[in-house]
């Protein structure tokens, strides 16, 4: 018997390095737009300037040391605005201005500084904010409110299957990858590197979570269809590429 999956090894021999071919880049093709127009017809919600707040915990170690898996938060506790905005900033934010070739330096790595993913947010207990969905703005550090209300809430969970750490969660991060920004310099390559980008973000998120206290879940079982409708991506162009649940960490009896 096979000790691997065919769909998967037909993925891995049609992003080989050898079949990436002329990329968009090198065919003249127009650049990519890195960081994502606002919509003006969108309520807009400024965070507080993440230069002034400061995580209780700052040993490097001892984060790395704790980080673990969490599926039960408190569901008395509500992030704090400014607590929203940090994991932001250090998720997706910007670490300096975008730059003249219009690329973005952000605080996470990414093949060729391409930062495909765009972050949407399920609000249930953050204060000041609505329950809703929001999307980050990185430049302004804002969020737009994408789709407000409960309704919203519920077709998000249910594209998670309803799984309990995110119904439960005070906010949970739907990342949705732009492809073009980064198949636009490595073709059909560009697939694994936006698999790799996300498990950068992810990752950035588990640590500073944990330096304020919350627990984080990763999530890949979600039904694509639902969570892209959610979030009104085509599922090619733009998909859903990884979720995170985010809540209080419940304190030991």
């Amino acid at each position: 018997m096979a000790k691997f999956e065919p769909t998967g090894d037909a993925f891995l021999r049609a992003t080989r390095y050898a079949n990436m071919g002329p990329s968009s880049e090198e065919l003249g093709e127009p650049f990519p737009q890195y960081l994502a127009a606002s919509d003006p017809n969108l309520p807009r919600v400024a965070l507080p300037d993440p230069t002034l707040f400061t995580p209780p915990d700052n040993n490097f170690y001892q984060l790395a040391l704790n980080r673990r898996t969490h599926r039960r938060y408190d569901t008395e506790a509500f992030m704090s605005l400014a607590e929203l905005g940090y994991l932001l900033l250090l998720t997706q934010g910007l670490r300096e201005a975008p730059q003249p070739e219009k690329v973005t330096r952000r605080y996470v790595p990414s093949a060729g500084s391409r930062h495909p993913f765009e972050t949407y947010l399920a609000v249930q207990r953050v204060s000041d904010l609505e329950p809703g969905i929001y999307h980050y703005l990185p430049e302004p550090h804002a969020l737009e409110v994408f789709r407000p209300g409960n309704q919203s809430l519920k077709e998000a969970h249910a594209a998670t299957t309803n799984q309990r750490q995110v119904l439960t969660s005070a906010v949970t991060f739907f990342w949705a990858a732009e492809v073009y920004r980064t198949s636009w310099r490595y073709g059909t390559r560009a697939y694994r590197y936006i698999d790799i980008d996300a498990g950068h973000v992810c990752q950035n998120l588990y640590l500073a979570a944990e330096s304020i206290g919350y627990g984080v879940c990763a999530i890949a079982a979600f039904k694509d269809e639902q969570a892209n409708a959610v979030l009104d991506l085509d599922g090619q162009e733009r998909f859903t590429a990884y979720i995170a649940s985010v809540g209080k960490k419940v304190q030991p009896a």
